[in-house]
């Protein structure tokens, strides 16, 4: 049945149908958002509503994104501000819990500056279970299988 209600509130959230605040709800979820690093032109065009086809070499050329502050800088010599915010409701930069800076740790739901900071400060982590392990600590309200999402591989 989940699977049925999200599927029903992405058609809905294509044909524009769905209020601001409920497609808010349902872009920040990771099932949701494809991985900069691992898309294909094809998904940016089939899932970002009106994504111009010229833009799809932009979003591939500057892989491997390392930050979401990286794609910001390199996206906004194309499109403004608002534009890339529109983008990033689709799309999400890898988190490596110990490289990651505090903007790309903040693209999952629930964490804040001083959280992020605070998850930093924290570093070394022996895996991204460890670091799972403090954001709990920390900010118990955030979805814990929606975090892992966003974290990249551990090697």
């Amino acid at each position: 049945m989940k699977s049925v209600t999200k599927y029903l509130l992405a058609l809905l959230a294509v044909f524009g149908l769905m209020t601001a605040s409920a497609q808010d709800t349902t872009s920040t979820e990771t099932a949701q958002k494809l991985n900069l690093n691992e898309l294909t032109g094809e998904q940016l065009l089939s899932t970002i509503p009106d994504f111009p086809s010229r833009m799809v070499r932009e979003f591939l050329e500057y892989r491997p994104y390392i930050s979401i502050q990286q794609f910001r800088q390199e996206i906004g010599k194309y499109v403004d501000e608002a534009t890339i915010t529109g983008y990033e409701q689709y799309v999400y930069v890898p988190v490596d819990v110990n490289e990651s800076d505090a903007a790309s740790i903040q693209q999952i739901a629930g964490i804040d500056e001083t959280t992020a900071q605070t998850l930093i400060d924290a570093r070394p982590y022996a895996s991204n279970e460890a670091f799972l392990a403090k954001l709990a600590e920390l900010a118990p309200a955030v979805d814990q299988s929606m975090a892992q999402g966003y974290l990249a591989v551990s090697q």
